[in-house]
């Protein structure tokens, strides 16, 4: 799990991201991301639909192995919003390396970089 901080609270502003905010996409994923004036730290959400994964137990895990990918790069920041929205089934049984190839590109686009 990533830090309250860098979490979205409430739906208003992930709509926003949603529906205004930036694209990029890979085979599993598909990044929205936009500027927020407002905050001083990033904030990520990850969101695996029902259509994806009808198990809630597969949808976590998709999702906490995004976290686990993205929680090194939210330290030092510009205050952007970012979802992530897994749109291939096979993100459960990819490997660690794998998901990491296809969705660190899509987070550095967003601004995010790793900690030196």
């Amino acid at each position: 799990m990533i830090a309250k901080k860098y979490r979205f609270h409430g739906h208003n502003s992930l709509r926003r991201v949603l529906a205004s905010g930036s694209m990029s996409r890979s085979k599993f994923f598909t990044v929205k991301w936009t500027t927020n004036e407002r905050r001083h730290h990033p904030r990520l959400s990850g969101v695996v639909s029902k259509k994806v994964f009808k198990s809630a137990v597969k949808r976590n895990r998709v999702r906490r192995r995004i976290y686990e990918i993205a929680r090194p790069l939210l330290n030092d920041a510009l205050a952007v919003d970012i979802v992530v929205i897994v749109h291939a089934t096979d993100a459960l049984e990819a490997s660690h390396d794998e998901l990491t190839i296809q969705l660190l590109p899509l987070l550095h686009e967003t601004g995010l970089k790793p900690k030196r």
